[in-house]
């Protein structure tokens, strides 16, 4: 290769690498800053092709659209002295890149700044109400208010506050286990209740039934007997009655009966001129 060409081409690529240090893009939804040994020196706004001094100048790209920041959760104290771990979401966007350069330099920073301005709006705003007035309608006007605060910060570094939202708003592990804890032993005291009411009840309805058993059986043992003492009475008038019409039949039969029961499977040594079998004897002598 001859000298002429290869000083061509280093010249060739010479131009092509100025170029390339004076030349940059700013893209439809972007914006740039020209900065010029550090300082800035130009607000780029519109998109296209733009030219800048080669080597003394840099170029810092913004993005213009709404960004999203997803701070993690945090355990926020209510002004009833209840603890909540509070997850946030938060759209901005960059309105003011010189602004911005200057206090926060690059997005990553800007988001480290936007996590504590966040963060501490929602515990500030939070730690006034009450757990109560956060479920109400109240709500609503508890996210303008931390909007409004974050918005007055965020102002501070170069960026528009879009929307600020509560996500999730939970009851810390601990505090749930101690609530599903508290929560069992009641409804265990309640059982304990309910079951010895229960058996409160069943003593009693076994008390009272075992009374009115008692009460029905006593006045059927009454009835039975005054029942009874009307039959022995009749039984003995009727008796009375048949021993005045028929005095030596009624003794008659008598002994008969007297005969039934003290020979029914039993043995008796008696003299046989006793006055027990004086029948026997008549019956004989007939």
């Amino acid at each position: 290769m001859s000298n002429t060409k290869l000083t061509a081409l280093i010249i060739a690529a010479f131009v092509v690498f100025l170029l390339g240090n004076s030349l940059y893009i700013v893209s439809q939804p972007e914006q740039a800053i020209v900065l010029q040994f550090g300082d800035p020196v130009r607000l780029v706004k519109e998109p296209g092709l733009k030219a800048k001094i080669p080597f003394i100048q840099k170029v810092v790209i913004y993005d213009t659209r709404l960004l999203n920041l997803d701070p993690p959760a945090q355990e926020v104290v209510l002004n009833d002295k209840k603890r909540l771990d509070v997850d946030t979401f938060t759209r901005y966007r960059i309105v003011d890149p010189l602004k911005f350069y200057q206090t926060v330099r690059t997005e990553p920073q800007a988001e480290s700044k936007l996590k504590e301005i966040v963060n501490s709006s929602v515990r500030k705003i939070l730690g006034r109400i009450t757990l109560q007035e956060l479920l109400s309608k109240q709500r609503t006007q508890i996210m303008a208010d931390i909007s409004t605060a974050v918005e007055k910060d965020a102002a501070q570094i170069g960026v528009s506050i879009a929307d600020v939202r509560i996500r999730r708003a939970d009851l810390p592990v601990e505090v749930l286990q101690a609530i599903n804890e508290r929560m069992k032993t009641e409804r265990e005291r309640d059982a304990k209740e309910f079951r010895a009411q229960g058996q409160q009840q069943a003593q009693q309805i076994r008390a009272a039934a075992d009374k009115e058993k008692t009460i029905i059986l006593a006045e059927a043992n009454k009835k039975a007997q005054i029942i009874r003492g009307n039959g022995d009475k009749k039984a003995i008038e009727i008796w009375n009655n048949a021993a005045g019409r028929d005095p030596k039949f009624f003794a008659f039969y008598r002994s008969l009966e007297a005969y039934r029961n003290a020979l029914n499977n039993s043995s008796l040594v008696l003299s046989p001129e006793s006055e027990f079998f004086k029948y026997f004897e008549t019956s004989s002598a007939r």
